[in-house]
């Protein structure tokens, strides 16, 4: 068993609990109220900008190019690719994608960046390979999870996210995987350690930000903006 099954063994149960989340289950039927796909869009297109910040910390730790190129290859799928599902919400919600961009970070979405922002900053390739993956495979998983129960027509809402990420999302994440692999094998086991705990905790985040869409999660304390 390579380290990426291994990761993905332990991770079953947060990545069932993903698959049954409410969310899930509304892309599933089609049924998701407007300010929740609004909530989400707008902190998933914050998320992916960090994302891509990340991949570049990675490319400065970077010795070869072809791990350089591993990098600047999932910037690329990121910014000319991902952005159709978000399109596919926005249309569903009658909102333009430009009119999403720039809102602040709500607490889940917060957390999760940070905790990738201290990895990549702190580990080495292999951990900060490790700290990104689950967002690629547990959405690959969903797509293909939602492309096989709902199989999809012309009419359905989410038709675009769904096939999506059920047919496009996979060659990124094979090439993740086995990078992460090949990163673990050359590793100390308490570096490989060091890996499984942060794909343990981006699992977790991963639901987390689920939840934060699904319930509009907002600050506790509303903030005002200092008087100039």
């Amino acid at each position: 068993m390579s380290f990426s099954e291994e990761l993905r063994r332990e991770a079953d149960g947060l990545f069932q609990a993903i698959f049954e989340h409410p969310f899930i289950r509304g892309i599933a039927e089609g049924k998701l109220g407007r300010e929740q796909l609004i909530h989400y869009v707008k902190q998933d297109y914050e998320y992916l900008n960090a994302y891509m910040r990340i991949y570049g910390i990675a490319i400065s730790k970077c010795s070869r190019r072809e791990d350089i190129a591993i990098f600047q290859e999932q910037i690329h799928f990121i910014l000319h690719s991902e952005v159709h599902p978000h399109q596919n919400f926005c249309t569903a919600a009658g909102v333009t994608y430009e009119a999403l961009q720039g809102y602040p970070l709500a607490p889940s979405a917060h957390h999760y960046i940070r905790h990738m922002l201290t990895v990549a900053h702190e580990g080495s390739l292999g951990e900060i390979m490790a700290v990104l993956l689950p967002c690629p495979w547990t959405y690959l998983e969903i797509g293909q999870t939602l492309m096989e129960e709902v199989r999809p027509d012309d009419y359905h809402p989410f038709r675009d996210w769904i096939s999506f990420y059920g047919d496009q999302a996979g060659d990124a994440t094979a090439k993740m995987r086995m990078q992460v692999d090949a990163w673990a094998d050359a590793a100390t086991a308490a570096e490989r350690g060091r890996m499984k705990d942060h794909f343990m905790h981006s699992c977790q985040l991963e639901y987390m930000f689920w939840d934060m869409a699904y319930k509009q999660e907002v600050w506790p304390v509303p903030m005002k903006a200092p008087v100039l």
